[in-house]
C-alpha cells in the first residue's frame, strides 16, 4: 500500500468519506552545501520521492483534527487558541505553523485530517520541514491565500526557529516547497533565487542510512550557529557567506582554533557548492564526486558533525569502484549518507555497501536509490 493510499484508507474508516483533498510534502537529501544555509550561503539539495502526505476535508469552525499513523495518535487544536508547544510532539509542528501563518496575516481555516509518510524521523532526510510544508500546503486548500514556495518556506522555517526553537536556515523548507522532478536545486539562501541542473548522465543518487538516529543535534546545532556567527563578526560581515577564501587565508590566525575550523568549513563548502553545479551542468560526475567527498571530509574534521557510523558508510562507499563519491548530509551526528553512483549495476554496489558497513558497524542499512520529486503540491483530485 503507498503512502497516499495508507492517508486515504483512514481517512474514509475514521471520517466515513473521500477525503477533499491529498496534499503531500517531500522530504529531501541534500548533495552538498552543508551547514551554510544558516550563514547566507548556498545549498544544492533535492526533494526526494519520500513525503509527508495529509488526506484532510475542510471544518466550519476553527478546530484542526490531525490523526498520525505514524506516532499513532489522535489531537486538536483550536486556530484561536494555540496550545504552546511542550515537548515538541508531532502536533506542534503543525500548531506552529498555523501560528506562523496567523503572525503573517494569513486566514486560515480549520480543517480534519490523516497525517502519514515515509521520511525517517531523525534520519537527516528533513521529515520536520515535510511535515511542516505538508501543513501549510493543507491550510491552502481550504483556506483563500495563494500559494507561494518561497513565502511558504519563510513561514514555516519560522515556525521552527520561533515555535519550536530549533534554530535552523531555509534549506529544508526551500527545497520541499519548490523541489522539481528530476532536477536538484542550488538555493541562495541570502536571496532565495533558485538554479537547477539534472544528476550528471548514467548516475544515480543513493541514500546510505546509518539506521542511526541523532541525539543532543538541536544543542550542537544552535552551537554550531552561534561559532560561526561570532566568526562572521570578527570579519566585520554580516554571514560568513561574505568571506571569500582569500581574507580567510589572510586574517585566519586571528581566531580561536575552533572558530578557525568552523568558519573553513562554511567558507570552502560555499566554494564547493558552486563548483558542483559547474560540474553537474557540465555532465562531469568525476568532479561532483571529488567535491562530495572533500565536503565530507571538512564536514568531519572541521565542523565536527559525523558519527562513526557515517564515516563508517561513507568511507564503504566511496572505497567502491561503483560510486564516484560519498558524503554524510543533514545536520549530522547520525541518520545518512549521499552517494553519487553508476546506474549500471547499483544494485550490486547497494549489496557490497551493505555487506562492508555490517562488517565495519555491526548494523543493518537501509540503502535506497532515490530520484528527485516536486515540491508541496496537491495529489488528490
Amino acid at each position: 500500500m503507498t503512502q497516499r493510499e495508507r492517508v486515504q484508507t483512514r481517512f474514509r474508516a475514521e471520517f466515513g468519506d473521500e477525503p477533499a483533498c491529498i496534499v503531500r510534502a517531500p522530504g529531501r537529501v541534500n548533495l552538498i552545501g552543508e551547514h551554510t544555509d544558516y550563514n547566507d550561503g548556498f545549498v544544492f539539495p533535492m526533494a526526494i520521492d519520500r513525503a509527508t502526505y495529509i488526506a484532510l476535508r475542510p471544518r466550519a469552525d476553527n478546530k484542526v483534527l490531525a490523526i498520525s499513523l505514524d506516532m499513532d495518535d489522535r489531537r486538536e487544536f483550536a486556530l484561536d487558541a494555540l496550545p504552546s508547544p511542550t515537548e515538541t510532539k508531532w502536533i506542534d509542528y503543525l500548531v506552529g505553523v498555523a501560528w506562523s501563518l496567523q503572525e503573517r496575516g494569513y486566514d486560515l481555516r480549520g480543517w480534519e485530517g490523516v497525517v502519514g509518510g515515509d521520511v525517517p524521523i531523525g534520519s537527516g532526510l528533513s521529515s520536520s520541514a515535510a511535515l511542516e510544508l505538508t501543513t501549510a500546503r493543507a491550510f491552502y486548500e481550504v483556506s483563500a491565500f495563494e500559494w507561494d514556495a518561497r513565502s511558504m518556506a519563510l513561514a514555516c522555517q519560522a515556525a521552527e526557529n520561533a515555535w519550536l526553537g530549533v534554530q535552523c536556515g531555509i534549506m529544508d523548507q526551500m527545497i520541499s516547497a519548490a523541489g522539481l522532478r528530476d532536477r536538484a536545486l542550488l538555493i541562495d539562501c541570502r536571496s532565495l533565487e533558485t538554479a537547477s541542473a539534472p544528476l550528471p548522465p548514467d548516475t544515480v543518487m543513493v541514500i546510505l542510512d546509518t539506521n542511526t538516529r541523532r541525539g543532543l543535534v538541536d544543542s550542537a546545532y544552535n552551537e554550531r550557529r552561534a561559532q560561526c556567527e561570532a566568526a562572521a563578526r570578527h570579519f566585520g560581515v554580516k554571514a560568513l557567506r561574505d568571506v571569500d577564501g582569500d581574507l580567510f587565508a589572510r586574517r585566519k590566525q586571528e581566531l580561536a582554533p575552533v572558530m578557525r575550523a568552523r568558519a573553513r568549513h562554511v567558507i570552502t563548502e560555499n566554494e564547493r557548492t558552486l563548483r558542483a553545479r559547474a560540474a553537474m551542468l557540465a555532465g562531469d560526475a568525476a568532479t561532483l564526486g571529488q567535491l562530495m567527498i572533500a565536503s565530507h571530509i571538512s564536514l568531519r574534521d572541521d565542523f565536527e558533525v559525523s558519527s562513526p557510523a557515517l564515516d563508517a558508510i561513507v568511507a564503504c562507499a566511496n572505497a567502491d569502484a561503483a560510486c564516484y563519491g560519498a558524503r554524510m548530509t543533514g545536520a549530522g551526528f547520525g541518520g545518512c549518507a549521499v552517494a553519487l553512483a553508476g546506474a549500471d549495476g547499483v544494485e550490486s554496489f547497494l549489496a557490497r555497501v551493505g555487506a562492508c558497513y555490517r562488517d565495519a558497524t555491526g548494523n543493518e542499512p537501509i540503502l535506497t536509490v532515490t530520484g528527485a520529486s516536486r515540491g508541496a503540491e496537491k495529489i488528490y483530485p
